[in-house]
């Protein structure tokens, strides 16, 4: 059989009749087949009435400049979040910095007082006073 122009020709040698000719129409496929799928329905455009209203709104130009909206708010509460982060840490490291010279300042003074005793105990020791003569 040759297949040419939506009609199928006998391939007989002898026989160029028109009677014998019989025209079938080709199936849309290239090869003659069909899909099979004939009970899916075709495709339509979605209907909008149960989504959202942030999806269903007027224009794609609309949602695109909410989502910019969205996200540039993110951006600036992400921002103000980062800078509040930022002093937070900002005064605790100045709260250790004091916490720190405090305690150096206090050893300073223990270690100047403990000198001084030292001095003062030299000094008495020199003078021959003792804990007993003292008392």
């Amino acid at each position: 059989m040759n297949i040419t122009s939506g009609t199928v020709e006998s391939a007989q040698a002898g026989s160029s009749n028109p009677e014998n000719a019989t025209a079938i129409p080709l199936a849309p496929s290239a090869a003659g087949r069909v899909s099979g799928k004939a009970w899916k329905t075709q495709k339509v455009a979605m209907v909008r009435t149960h989504l959202p209203d942030g999806v269903k709104s007027k224009s794609w130009a609309d949602r695109m400049q909410k989502t910019q909206k969205a996200k540039s708010i993110k951006m600036l509460e992400a921002n103000l979040k980062e800078e509040k982060q930022a002093e937070i840490k900002r005064r605790r490291e100045i709260t250790l910095e004091r916490k720190k010279a405090a305690e150096e300042r206090r050893r300073l003074e223990e270690d100047k007082a403990k000198m001084g005793a030292r001095k003062a105990a030299r000094l008495r020791r020199k003078a021959g006073r003792t804990k007993k003569i003292n008392h």
